[in-house]
């Protein structure tokens, strides 16, 4: 919040893209942000919104369909934020990037030249961070450059705020310079929860001893995969998951309904329930309700940024607002990739040698063309020849989605949005 002269406070609103189920928006709550509009595609996490905070706007439907919502109605609202889709970064997947249909991270992007927030904070997968997409990232930095904010990325692991489990998120977080010079990332705690701690009330509620468990159970669990809904029905993942989760003493072969009963044997491997999950996702089971069924109700979970996570982040970022703090003297970002930023300002297409010529890094000839390669992914690159016979590169249009009318995503999403999640 701001005080004003005068002893007014004005509230920092938030509009949320991509809400989930709401840990991102409890997080941002924790950490002093009003949400002013709240939009997901997936009616039930929808509800679970609009069960836990009847007072929210909350818009369920494609985020980036008009009739939804209208940026040009928030303009000058102080965070834009959101958890836009993974699956076009995850490892797991086929890291598609900007050719991945349910790719809106650039979208997210361009929508700040129309809402024009104080901030922005998107959050995604660890993929992302990748050198494979080293060029994407570039484009993401030198387009907010161009739209008036300094941005940064940061990867960021759940246990060092006191979530239970690894979860590596990749955050990016962007401020108009005069703000930019006073946010810092959050720095992570000294000690991290176990599993066996922070589960254990749970695993006793039926009366089951769990004092073997427990200090079974003593290292922080890996990542909650929430799944699609095009994939089965709840459990702990994949086959690693599943082998990490039981060396911990979790069967991870699916969701409990219920503890474990006082008969089990103490070297029982107990599944987790849904609210054990969500205590492992940072959420305080008694302030916050999950509607739907088994499956869904995981799933939004699993799905979702854990809360104390978005708050450690949110607080930063209100710092960063109120200028709270000694400003930095600069606030240039990490340049992510040469190659492409080299092609991106030459005005004719570049030879191996003159791109060479054009980065500060000594790069081999194989080395860019691997950094090109990968480059082609997302964007349009011209090949040709110079005069003397050697290759040219000239950097051709980004990919992805940024709001086009004629964009395969919306023949897409027409086609599959009840198994889009």
């Amino acid at each position: 919040m701001f005080e004003l002269r005068g002893g007014l406070v004005k509230q920092l609103r938030v509009v949320e893209i991509c809400a989930g189920a709401g840990g991102q928006a409890l997080g941002l709550e924790m950490a002093g942000f009003e949400h002013a509009l709240a939009v997901e595609l997936d009616a039930t996490a929808a509800d679970t919104l609009r069960f836990n905070r009847p007072d929210w706007d909350v818009r369920t439907g494609d985020v980036a369909d008009e009739a939804v919502w209208k940026p040009e109605d928030f303009v000058g609202v102080d965070l834009l934020a959101g958890g836009v889709p993974c699956p076009p970064f995850s490892i797991a997947g086929k890291q598609l990037g900007a050719n991945d249909e349910r790719d809106l991270f650039a979208w997210a992007v361009e929508l700040c030249g129309v809402v024009r927030p104080r901030a922005l904070m998107l959050e995604n997968v660890r993929g992302l961070s990748a050198p494979r997409f080293s060029a994407y990232r570039q484009h993401v930095l030198d387009r907010l450059s161009e739209l008036g904010y300094v941005a940064d990325w940061r990867l960021l692991q759940a246990s060092d705020f006191g979530v239970a489990q690894l979860r590596p998120r990749f955050v990016l977080v962007a401020l108009r310079e005069e703000d930019a010079r006073y946010f810092s990332w959050p720095e992570a705690a000294s000690t991290q929860p176990t599993v066996g701690e922070v589960l254990r009330d749970l695993m006793e509620a039926n009366g089951w001893n769990a004092d073997a468990w427990t200090q079974a159970a003593n290292k922080v669990g890996p990542t909650i995969v929430g799944g699609s809904k095009k994939h089965g029905g709840a459990d702990l993942g994949p086959t690693r998951a599943k082998r990490a989760w039981a060396e911990l003493g979790v069967d991870g072969m699916g969701v409990a309904n219920e503890a474990p009963s006082a008969e089990k044997d103490p070297d029982f491997k107990p599944k987790l329930t849904v609210e054990m999950v969500a205590r492992l996702q940072g959420w305080d089971e008694t302030e916050w309700t999950f509607t739907g069924k088994k499956t869904s109700r995981y799933r939004q979970v699993g799905n979702a940024f854990p809360p104390p996570v978005a708050r450690a982040i949110g607080l930063q970022i209100v710092a960063a607002l109120n200028h709270d703090g000694e400003p930095r003297l600069t606030t240039e970002s990490v340049t992510h990739d040469e190659i492409y930023r080299a092609l991106r300002a030459a005005d004719e297409p570049l030879t191996i040698a003159e791109i060479q010529g054009r980065v500060d890094d000594a790069l081999t000839a194989d080395e860019i063309k691997i950094r090109v390669k990968n480059l082609k992914r997302d964007f349009d690159v011209h090949e040709g020849e110079d005069a003397a016979g050697e290759t040219t590169y000239k950097l051709g249009t980004f990919r992805a989605f940024v709001g086009q009318d004629e964009h395969i995503r919306h023949e897409y999403l027409a086609q599959m949005r009840s198994k889009v999640s």
